[in-house]
């Protein structure tokens, strides 16, 4: 075993061990059932830890990553994470999270050419397209490219709220919520995009506004 590979091993034990000390059932109790609220649908970029940001234990986080927080019709994987946490675990809250920094969606923005990645950058290429009017106003690149991870959470989370398992789930009456954030790796503080939504018509209307009120840096 490689030196570096070992130390993650030794992390490993010295974290099971601190979290024993906090709680020597909590194990026992995690491997019995998971009882999440929350589904992450987040960047796989690796400043971005789901769990840490939020401050939750295992258990407490149902989490998808990809490159760039992208949720498409044609995507089985992340469709069906979504289906097994709203119609299994009965999650409260599902949460597109992006990130300011992403680099997907700044390869995607100044279409650089990076390898097979470039066919699933081309679902940002589509946002950035869509949204070219607010963004042909922003001279300075930096702010471009972070003005287009807020947008692209927002498409996103309308992606989700178009799924047939949402719409199957809001239609039973199930409490299930959706929203927009964006995370600062600058300071490690998330921000709401304001398109929380119980339903497809609230989330239309949200994010109407949203769109004429986004953060001001």
């Amino acid at each position: 075993m490689t030196r570096d590979l070992a130390e993650l091993f030794t992390n490993n034990r010295q974290w099971a061990e601190a979290i024993r000390r906090r709680d020597p059932e909590f194990f026992q109790k995690l491997s019995q059932q998971q009882r999440p609220h929350y589904l992450w649908l987040g960047c796989a970029d690796s400043r971005v830890p789901a769990n840490e940001i939020v401050d939750l234990l295992p258990g407490e986080l149902f989490v998808h990553r990809n490159i760039a927080n992208v949720l498409v019709h044609t995507d089985l994987n992340a469709l069906s994470v979504v289906q097994f946490a709203v119609d299994l675990l009965k999650v409260e809250h599902v949460i597109v999270c992006g990130h300011y920094g992403c680099s997907g969606v700044g390869a995607a923005l100044r279409r650089e050419r990076i390898g097979l990645a470039d066919n699933w950058l081309r679902h940002v290429q589509d946002v950035c397209g869509k949204h070219e009017r607010i963004l042909g106003g922003i001279a300075d690149e930096t702010l471009k490219a972070n003005r287009l991870c807020e947008l692209n959470v927002i498409e996103q989370v309308s992606n989700l709220t178009q799924t047939t398992i949402l719409h199957d789930a809001w239609a039973r009456g199930q409490n299930v919520t959706v929203h927009g954030w964006i995370y600062d790796i600058r300071d490690g503080l998330l921000r709401d995009l304001h398109v929380s939504a119980t339903s497809e018509l609230e989330f239309d209307k949200a994010y109407a506004a949203a769109l004429t009120t986004l953060p001001i840096w």
